[in-house]
């Protein structure tokens, strides 16, 4: 049979011939549920400091930061491609002008070949939209939405400020303007059954969606969502690592094989993260769900109706 998981880094190297390496950006952005637009304090669960390299500082211009995560990374592999992954916060969110200017100055880079933009779904504009469907008819333009979960009362209890609808209808509309798109699913959320989730991934296998990105709930200090794990423990359900195991492979029997998966883990800085500490790699998970779902035997897209 094919390759029972269709991974997203796996059709990239394809695309490209070669290894691709995403380079973190902090363009200095912030968030419309930050500093008061939409809401303040943030998402419950989000502590940027949780995924940001060293290099990647916001006083720092884009170009600086492009050649020092180029000296991080050359080392560790013989051949590679790079894109510029804007990841801090919401990088579609400020003066699109200023935005554009620093996509630009990313891509004046020639070794660069791509970017990638993390956003939230209610951040997107006609402008954007028009930069974004330009640039991809000559450089690979991946947008990634945080969607994290497709019920509204789980979005409305982490304080996402937004709806499942919207996000919905933000990701047709960048498929419908030729340019990659991306979700990102948090699995584990207060309240959520496993019945809930894979009802999530029944809605979203219906997306128009390059790639799809899941973590495990993480319980991280400096966020309201510590507090309420402190307070009310009872409210949170967090897997060990054989049960997520299980639980992610259940939910991608439901997505159709058009769908990449490009990651199923997050992991926190020790100094940071509170729970649940499995200690695990990217690589080592996937070794653990590639034999787990081959002793299942089950596939990605097993129950999925899409064709």
């Amino acid at each position: 049979m094919k390759e029972r998981i269709n991974y997203y880094n796996i059709r990239l190297k394809e695309l490209f011939n070669g290894r691709i390496q995403k380079l973190s950006i902090n363009a200095g952005c912030t968030c419309p549920n930050r500093d008061g637009s939409i809401g303040r304090g943030g998402c419950t669960y989000c502590n940027n400091e949780t995924f940001r390299p060293d290099y990647c500082q916001a006083q720092k211009n884009i170009s600086q930061q492009i050649i020092e995560g180029i000296n991080f990374f050359k080392d560790k592999y013989s051949s590679q491609h790079y894109f510029a992954y804007f990841q801090t916060y919401t990088n579609t969110y400020g003066d699109t002008d200023k935005l554009i200017r620093k996509y630009d100055e990313a891509l004046e880079n020639p070794i660069i070949e791509g970017l990638v933009i993390g956003t939230r779904p209610d951040c997107m504009n006609a402008d954007l939209f028009d930069y974004f469907k330009k640039k991809s008819k000559s450089r690979y333009i991946m947008i990634e939405y945080g969607i994290e979960s497709t019920h509204n009362a789980t979005l409305d209890f982490i304080h996402r400020g937004h709806s499942y609808e919207t996000a919905k209808e933000t990701i047709f509309k960048t498929a419908e303007n030729g340019i990659h798109v991306g979700a990102h699913l948090i699995l584990g959320l207060p309240f959520e059954s496993h019945e809930m989730m894979m009802e999530s991934a029944k809605e979203i296998a219906h997306l128009p969606l390059d790639m799809v990105k899941l973590h495990q709930l993480q319980i991280v200090k400096g966020t309201q969502m510590a507090e309420q794990y402190a307070q009310h423990p009872e409210w949170f359900s967090l897997f060990t690592l054989d049960e997520y195991i299980n639980l992610v492979i259940d939910f991608i029997e439901y997505l159709p094989p058009t769908i990449a998966i490009g990651r199923f883990v997050s992991q926190s800085p020790k100094n940071l993260l509170i729970a649940p500490d499995w200690g695990i790699k990217n690589y080592e998970f996937n070794e653990k769900i590639n034999k787990r779902i081959k002793n299942r035997e089950t596939y990605q897209g097993r129950f999925s109706q899409i064709p």
